[in-house]
């Protein structure tokens, strides 16, 4: 009797202690639990948030919208789109008011870029089309006025001539004029281009392949601060860097692509940030950009998940503002993402 009697107070003993442990676990284990939960929060921070006021009239949109570029300077934001009895480009200000449209010598626009240089300003496309206006690199006035076209008309090239392209994707065009063109997609011409501001050819890179500086649709193109072409090399599923002087190679990100290559590529306006574009799997992705140094690998920083099959083609930043323009072809819109700080 003794003994179960001192047994019983020893058995309450170990149980408090246990008790108390567990409460000390389990406080150690929240504790844990909130530190895991804040870092992945910080590696998947919501950085960008829906502008549902933008465009004021959506139905303005009456085509597959295949690229948009703001005008940052002037606050203006044009649209490509592709159909029949469409108008090929559509003009918003950054408010989102419709503004003009325009269609001459447009055929299948795929890429469009407006340069702001210290002369003047202009919008220029990638026309894709088969007709008598495709293949070609076009520079346009705000008001549609055709400029400038490079390539040769309706006829698809090789890259024997840097010039005559195959359904050319994508350009980014520097204050100094100097040009950059991802030429094709899908043709037979898979390389980068750059040209002068008399659109000379000051280098040229890539053939159809999976090595270093060979292309599966090159589909985008930019230009950071630091001297790098970045190239979405979108079969190839990588995004490729080059010296914006040299053209040698540089590096490549592709560790973040396992999904889905990249459609697109632009900057945040502080360079921080790289905004990828993936079609298939109707996703943005924002990237920690390197400023300076090696390129390293890719690190995702934030995401945006558009709805299903709204299909990201083309996207344009905002330098001032910072909103993120996505063009889709699946939900044929214009999205605009803002800041959320």
């Amino acid at each position: 009797m003794r003994r179960k009697q001192a047994a019983g107070p020893r058995l309450v003993m170990a149980g408090v202690l246990l008790a108390l442990l567990g409460l000390l676990w389990g406080s150690q284990m929240l504790k844990a639990f909130d530190y895991f939960s804040s870092w992945k929060g910080d590696g998947e921070q919501q950085m960008y948030k829906l502008d549902i006021s933008w465009p004021k009239i959506p139905e303005y949109f009456s085509g597959q919208t295949f690229c948009v570029a703001v005008d940052s300077l002037h606050g203006l934001v044009y649209v490509g789109q592709r159909g029949d009895d469409v108008p090929k480009v559509l003009v918003f200000s950054e408010e989102g008011y419709f503004l003009d449209s325009w269609n001459d010598t447009v055929e299948k626009p795929h890429g469009i870029f407006v340069s702001n240089t210290a002369t003047d300003s202009s919008v220029w496309i990638t026309d894709v089309g088969s007709g008598k206006y495709g293949h070609t690199v076009k520079q346009y006035s705000p008001s549609g006025k055709l400029l400038q076209v490079l390539g040769t008309p309706g006829n698809a090239g090789s890259s024997l001539n840097p010039l005559q392209f195959d359904q050319p994707a994508e350009l980014f065009v520097e204050e100094s004029g100097e040009m950059y063109i991802v030429d094709g997609d899908g043709g037979m011409n898979n390389r980068l281009l750059k040209l002068s501001q008399d659109y000379k050819e000051i280098w040229l890179s890539g053939e159809n392949g999976t090595g270093i500086g060979q292309f599966k649709i090159p589909h985008s193109v930019t230009v950071d601060p630091f001297g790098r072409v970045w190239v979405a090399d979108r079969d190839n599923r990588r995004i490729q860097v080059f010296d914006k002087v040299t053209g040698e190679w540089l590096g490549a990100w592709s560790s973040c692509f396992s999904e889905d290559g990249p459609y697109s590529v632009r900057f945040t306006g502080n360079y921080k940030y790289l905004i990828v574009a993936h079609l298939r799997i109707n996703r943005l992705a924002i990237l920690a950009a390197p400023p300076v140094g090696e390129i390293g690998d890719c690190a995702i920083v934030s995401t945006i998940q558009l709805a299903d099959e709204t299909k990201p083609h083309l996207v344009d930043v905002d330098v001032k503002s910072g909103a993120i323009y996505i063009a889709e072809i699946g939900a044929q819109q214009v999205q605009r993402y803002v800041p959320l700080s």
